[in-house]
């Protein structure tokens, strides 16, 4: 699916860029995990056997990118909404930034917005490195993924701090650009960490017993 540029389905079409993206993202993302609730899928999908449905590597790449998403999902008043509003970035990456990075995945939200998704991206990145780590993957190639991507959101958070940020923005939205916005940040990384899990997964389904 063509997650950029904007999605055009009669239901988001109103929406600009970002908030159809993430419009679509919480949708999915939803009905997979009723899917995984009602036992029609396994979960983690990088666990999945060539016999379980949805194990081809498109649909191992794109569950497993919502699988990370979903911790989002769970931030306390949709507060992950704010990952798309423009006027909310320089203090959302400045919260990023001042998180700890750790290894768990298990959440424990605080109630104050900045840290709640913070601590949710980081359960997402440390989720997908479980994940390679399951599908065979070289763990080495996905343990600085959390440093990497810190060092992403600083460069975003210079971007946003800058003279002309909005109008930039502005002006990037309508001529279809990606701009940093921390949604982008994340769900760009999130795939394709996930990307690699699900090639991983497929070799690994190739080899011969």
């Amino acid at each position: 699916m063509n997650w950029w540029p904007f999605a055009k389905d009669a239901e988001t079409v109103t929406l600009d860029g970002p908030h159809a993206l993430l419009d679509d993202i919480e949708k999915r993302g939803k009905r997979y995990l009723d899917d995984v609730d009602s036992g029609k899928l396994i979960s983690p999908a990088c666990k999945r056997t060539a016999s379980d449905p949805g194990c081809d590597r498109a649909v191992i790449a794109d569950h497993t990118r919502l699988e990370a998403f979903r911790y989002l999902l769970m931030v306390p008043r949709r507060e992950f909404t704010l990952l798309a509003e423009p006027e909310r970035q320089a203090e959302l990456l400045d919260g990023y930034l001042r998180q700890i990075p750790h290894e768990e995945t298990v959440v424990e939200f605080t109630g104050v917005t900045q840290a709640d998704l913070a601590i949710a991206i980081i359960a997402g990145f440390n989720w997908l490195v479980d994940c390679a780590v399951s599908a065979g993957a070289d763990p080495k190639q996905f343990y600085g993924a959390l440093r990497n991507f810190r060092r992403t959101v600083s460069t975003a958070q210079k971007w946003w701090a800058a003279d002309g940020a909005s109008e930039r923005y502005g002006e990037m939205l309508k001529s279809g650009e990606e701009a940093p916005l921390f949604l982008n940040l994340v769900w760009t990384d999130y795939g394709r960490m996930a990307e690699e899990i699900a090639n991983a997964h497929a070799a690994r389904q190739a080899s011969p017993a």
